[in-house]
């Protein structure tokens, strides 16, 4: 008599991104930029959708555009605080290529000043506007309203195709990924950028929401949380580089976060609502509960090490008048 074999951990239907096509925001540099030239070097197509290109990303567009050959990439200029722009988004992708597979809503800013939390509406800096019906914060609409609104929509095209479309319903059958990005600071407190913690806090809350997806319809949705990742948005803001001392901290790579991203749309054993914590050279699962969080050694790249810089700057915002004054609407 044979013994039952051991139940491993779970798993999802298997996917490859090979010969499938991914919608990638924020994809004009860093990240994304990154992932989406891993995707077309794994032979699938990227729908690019940003405010513009970098001349990279205009170079990786530029050897994917023949129309005779696979895979293909092309630009779609969105504004992803724009719910109609996000909308035309997936309309062009799925005429230009009948279907979409993967969608990665990564565009992502981190807290501004002109939508900071330290530099409330009202003050010079802020273009938060202080009478607006209804408020908003500029940082949210681009962190949190887009990867959620994004993600409706994929599951919206992908449970609902339309009638006699050749397009088939999302299952176990026909699997479909949504791959976000976090971040540490979705893990622990952040007092120099309250907005942006606070982002990425929900995006990571948001994915693990979603999680039963994945068993009943085949649609795994997963995030990474890289730590401090040396892309355009901390090396070319002189301001954000006061919190790293560059000949001691870790950084990590797009390059690195391209390779977790991919693992969280093929590998079998990261299931739905996975959060893959990437610092330099590693990757851990965070757990849902109890999760001992990450490395505190700036050199591992998960975080900076001169944060007290930060956090003089704010108590001197603080005591200034001209940003903290009550404002009164026009």
């Amino acid at each position: 008599m044979t013994s039952a074999a051991p139940s491993g951990p779970p798993s999802s239907t298997p996917f490859s991104v090979s010969g499938k096509t991914a919608i990638v925001t924020g994809a004009g540099s860093g990240i994304n930029l990154s992932f989406a030239a891993l995707l077309l070097s794994r032979d699938c197509n990227v729908v690019l959708a940003d405010l513009a290109l970098r001349p990279e990303a205009e170079k990786l567009v530029s050897a994917h555009s023949d129309t005779s050959k696979s895979p293909r990439a092309i630009f779609v200029k969105t504004d992803v605080t724009s719910w109609p722009s996000l909308s035309k988004l997936f309309d062009v992708a799925l005429a230009e290529f009948g279907d979409v597979d993967v969608v990665c809503p990564g565009a992502g800013v981190y807290e501004p000043n002109w939508s900071h939390f330290w530099h409330p509406p009202g003050s010079s800096e802020s273009k938060d506007a202080i009478d607006g019906e209804p408020g908003h914060y500029g940082i949210l609409d681009i962190n949190l309203n887009h990867p959620i609104r994004t993600t409706q929509l994929a599951i919206s095209h992908w449970l609902h195709p339309p009638a006699g479309s050749a397009r088939a319903k999302a299952s176990s059958s026909n699997p479909k990924r949504i791959i976000h990005i976090s971040s540490v600071a979705g893990q622990m407190p952040n007092f120099n950028a309250p907005l942006y913690a606070a982002s990425k806090f929900a995006v990571t809350g948001f994915v693990r929401s979603l999680a039963n997806l994945d068993e009943k319809y085949g649609v795994r949705v997963n995030a990474i949380a890289p730590g401090i990742v040396r892309t355009p948005l901390w090396f070319e803001h002189p301001e954000k580089m006061v919190y790293i001392d560059p000949e001691q901290d870790g950084w990590v790579t797009p390059d690195e976060c391209a390779v977790a991203m991919l693992r969280c749309v093929e590998e079998g054993d990261l299931v739905g609502g996975t959060i893959l914590e990437i610092g330099k050279n590693s990757a851990r699962r965070v757990e849902n509960l109890n999760d001992p969080g990450p490395s505190l050694d700036p050199r591992d790249g998960l975080v900076s090490r001169n944060l007290k810089e930060g956090n003089d700057l704010v108590w001197t915002w603080l005591e200034d008048k001209s940003i903290w004054e009550p404002s009164k609407s026009s």
